[in-house]
């Protein structure tokens, strides 16, 4: 199976069809009227459809079992055709559209199995994913071009005892986002030099300034502390997304104090010291935290 825990839930919808061709407008009317020997043909198609959703994970091997929260099974006669429409709901890490299609699959093998005592001329077409939302999918597409710096808070690796990795690895998956770094330096864990820094950025017109480490306990953990009183507003939703996410990963993120907020146009994030912290830190909140590009860009018009 693919990891998928490093994904996000979100709400996943997907819709299927297929398409059962009978022989004869008799067997439509048998259908409509519920003169099928076997029964009514589209509350037994329905209910296999419902176990064919369940069942998904078992049969297919790389999927991955999870909550179905919601299932609709439609039907729709154009002549000698039934069209079987599918939809099916999570709210998940990964999408649903095989679980649609083998529902979709299902009803109509069902429909299939009915039908075949009184029509030798059935046949099953058009099996296909119709539409799907949620995940990527999703994502917003941001039209505007994004600035980036990547500060560095540390005490030590200011001081040339032991290398950055954690800022690194932060360059690399803002540049996977699209976001373009222009400052990336390595700062001590100071209160005056981190405001310093982040009214030298902001006055120059960086939209993403990311501050990483200074964001615990000890005594020089002073990065939050120097970022809040510059702040103009305060994303508190930023930040309790970014620690609810690292808490399902590990206990000690809730020692986390990330902050998140507005100093003018430029938005400030003040993550972890720890690379893994940092990177999951950002994959919290990315993409959808570049919206904000958007709504500042749509004030000013």
């Amino acid at each position: 199976m693919v990891d998928i825990t490093h994904k996000k839930n979100s709400l996943r919808i997907a819709t299927a069809q297929a398409i059962v061709k009978v022989g004869s407008q008799a067997t439509i009317e048998a259908i409509y009227n519920k003169k099928v020997p076997k029964g009514d043909v589209f509350e037994m198609s329905k209910a296999a459809g419902l176990l064919g959703v369940k069942k998904t994970p078992e049969l297919l091997p790389d999927c991955h079992p999870l909550p179905i929260e919601f299932t609709g099974i439609e039907y729709k006669i154009i002549g000698l055709e039934i069209q079987i429409k599918c939809t099916v709901k999570t709210i998940y890490k990964t999408g649903v559209e095989v679980e649609a299609m083998h529902a979709a699959s299902v009803v109509a093998l069902n429909m299939y199995d009915m039908l075949k005592p009184i029509d030798k001329q059935i046949s099953i077409e058009q099996i296909k994913l119709l539409s799907k939302t949620g995940g990527k999918s999703n994502a917003p597409k941001i039209q505007i071009s994004i600035q980036g710096a990547v500060i560095v808070c540390s005490d030590s690796i200011s001081k040339g005892d032991g290398e950055d990795k954690a800022g690194k690895a932060l360059c690399a998956l803002l540049e996977q986002q699209g976001v373009s770094i222009s400052n990336y330096d390595v700062i001590s864990d100071d209160k005056h030099g981190i405001q310093e820094r982040a009214k030298t950025l902001t006055n120059a017109g960086v939209q993403l300034i990311i501050f990483c480490g200074g964001t615990g306990v000890s005594p020089r953990d002073n990065t939050p502390d120097a970022i809040i009183p510059l702040l103009d507003k305060q994303l508190p939703g930023v930040e309790e997304v970014m620690r609810a996410y690292g808490q399902e990963r590990t206990s000690f993120s809730m020692f986390s104090r990330s902050v998140a907020g507005l100093i003018g146009e430029s938005l400030v994030l003040s993550l972890p010291g720890s690379t893994k912290g940092a990177t999951e830190s950002l994959e919290a909140v990315f993409p959808n935290i570049l919206h904000v590009f958007e709504v500042n860009k749509g004030k000013k018009h």
